[in-house]
């Protein structure tokens, strides 16, 4: 049968790659991504045939790899972090229904709170969820309540696609909807490119993160209670007696 690997590529370094992901990329004959993913992967995995769509493409960049698939050709749908968190493993198996014809597997990544979190310290070695500000296939309103709650019940909340040119003031608002139930010196973390180039990582108050500016290419960690700093680190502790 005809294969597609939906593959989590991690944070972006290749060595930060998994080595099943690695493995994948290096036996398969086409490789499909968003653009910037490709750029990442390039250098390493030579002679391959790659294919690209921009954002906002996902459709047809799914599309495109089960066209690939059904020619005979093996195929790897390369996604940021992991396929399965924010990624395209869900598409790909929707769209699949079409092609019975081609099997699919997902391959697990390091996901950017996995990432980050290391980058920071330990910060989520209790509960913890992971929430998008993006409200491009979320309605707002969604998103509200999912903070509030969240905030309310003592989450360590990681938040994905904080910002961006047309949200530039929703991680603003998220720390609003936090401070209603958390305090303002509250510990949070961001990292900056994690995995790549330019990698950063800073530690706030609730308040102060409030009023940080951040891009797309930044994760933010907001503690729970029990979070604190422990030389440098943002560390979340479990409840073990010491």
């Amino acid at each position: 049968m005809n294969k597609i690997y939906v593959v989590g590529i991690g944070p972006g370094a290749y060595e930060k790659m998994t080595i099943q992901a690695a493995e994948v990329l290096k036996n398969c004959d086409v490789i499909v991504g968003y653009t910037v993913y490709i750029d990442l992967v390039k250098e390493h995995f030579p002679g391959k045939e790659f294919l690209t769509t921009p954002m906002k493409k996902e459709v047809q960049r799914c599309e495109m790899a089960f066209e690939e698939a059904a020619k005979g050709k093996t195929v790897a749908m390369i996604c940021s972090g992991d396929s399965g968190v924010y990624g395209m493993a869900g598409l790909m198996y929707e769209i699949g229904e079409r092609y019975p014809d081609v099997e699919v597997e997902t391959v697990a990544g390091v996901t950017a709170a996995i990432g980050g979190g290391a980058v920071l310290g330990a910060p989520l070695i209790h509960d913890f969820c992971l929430i998008s500000l993006s409200d491009l296939l979320t309605p707002w309103e969604k998103i509200e309540k999912r903070l509030k709650l969240a905030a309310e019940a003592d989450f360590v909340i990681c938040l994905y696609n904080p910002s961006s040119i047309k949200r530039h003031d929703y991680l603003q608002k998220a720390c609003d909807l936090i401070l209603q139930h958390q305090p303002e010196n509250l510990v949070c973390g961001t990292v900056e490119n994690i995995g790549r180039e330019g990698e950063k990582a800073t530690i706030y108050t609730l308040k102060e993160l409030r009023d940080t500016k951040v891009d797309m290419f930044t994760t933010v960690f907001i503690g729970n209670s029990q979070t604190k700093v422990i030389d440098g680190h943002m560390v979340t502790p479990r409840g073990y007696r010491i």
